[in-house]
């Protein structure tokens, strides 16, 4: 318990901590009365509640994502090594994000019924991601081995990563342009008119991986042993699709393919909840993933004179040397 609340305090910090970080210097008072609905400067304010506390509440939301996304995925194929971008989840949903913002327009059309902006990005991330997903389960269902699934994902990420190669090759340079700076990963892009919808993917998502702790904690030991718990494999593992391609698909939408989260922060929930109980780790990887994704968030906005940083350039220096350590001292 003594954890949880230890790491509920670092989020909660972390967050406080990312509204006063930016380009802009602004006092500490002043941003405790811009959230408190007190008066002051017009060009404070708009910094606060239009830019900063909307990033901060996306790091919320998509850091806890994907770190429960790679939670599930390494529970469900039994590999340490299995995460969103590995098994290349965060391809899929880029290829339909490209599918959608350079071959269609910007719009998914069923019929009479058309559907563009933010609605249609995630609904082309969603099918990307769902489709590598179920390719990755069929596959794990033949390979018996947990090294050459690795590999069998990393080729279908290949696969979409060249089939995002021919659809921006045939685009225009503006299309190019725009989804290379969506590629590079950054939390600032969700205003306050899409975090509604952002919120009710990953909050809809993360109450599903909830709602999934018996079946991971029995698949942890194997298919015939949950099947004589009396669970279903087969609609526990179609869920856990459905579950882990909403998350993914949510954040890669909104935010792009943001690397190492989702397989990383999991190693770092167990290492110290020291338990696989998913009761106890599930919502320890949904704080551990909020916090490490608002430590990027901060890293990135820190003032350089260029911008904002790339989230892609900072969470490798987080995650490489997390996943050498569980290498070389064989957590697995």
């Amino acid at each position: 318990m003594k954890r949880y609340v230890l790491l509920s305090v670092i989020v909660i910090i972390l967050f406080f901590v990312s509204l006063f970080v930016g380009a802009v210097h602004i006092p500490f008072s002043q941003v405790f009365q811009i959230l408190l609905g007190n008066g002051a400067k017009a060009s404070w304010t708009g910094i606060i509640l239009d830019s900063r506390l909307p990033q901060s509440i996306t790091a919320v939301l998509c850091g806890a994502s994907l770190a429960v996304s790679g939670l599930m995925l390494q529970t469900l194929f039994r590999n340490p090594l299995a995460g969103p971008d590995i098994l290349g989840l965060n391809s899929g949903a880029g290829l339909g994000v490209a599918i959608v913002m350079l071959m269609l327009g910007g719009q998914v059309s069923v019929g009479s019924i058309s559907l563009g902006g933010n609605v249609a990005v995630v609904i082309g991330a969603f099918i990307g991601a769902l489709l590598v997903m179920g390719i990755i389960l069929l596959l794990s269902r033949v390979l018996c081995n947990n090294i050459m699934l690795l590999i069998a994902g990393i080729l279908v990420s290949y696969l979409a990563q060249s089939a995002v190669t021919l659809v921006t090759f045939f685009s225009t340079s503006e299309g190019v342009h725009s989804y290379a700076i969506w590629g590079m990963g950054n939390f600032g892009g969700v205003g306050m008119e899409k975090l509604p919808l952002l919120a009710i993917l990953s909050v809809a998502g993360l109450a599903l991986s909830v709602f999934l702790v018996k079946p991971l904690n029995a698949l942890l030991l194997g298919d015939n042993y949950a099947a004589n718990l009396g669970i279903n494999i087969k609609r526990s593992r179609t869920v856990l699709l459905l579950s882990t391609g909403l998350l993914v698909a949510s954040t890669t939408a909104f935010c792009g393919p943001v690397s190492f989260i989702g397989l990383t922060v999991p190693h770092i929930a167990r290492m110290i909840c020291q338990d696989n109980n998913h009761r106890r780790t599930v919502p320890f990887t949904i704080l551990c993933g909020a916090a490490i994704a608002l430590f990027c968030t901060i890293l990135s906005s820190l003032p350089t004179g260029h911008g904002i940083i790339p989230l892609n350039a900072i969470t490798p220096f987080v995650g490489v040397p997390v996943i050498l350590y569980v290498i070389l001292h064989r957590r697995f």
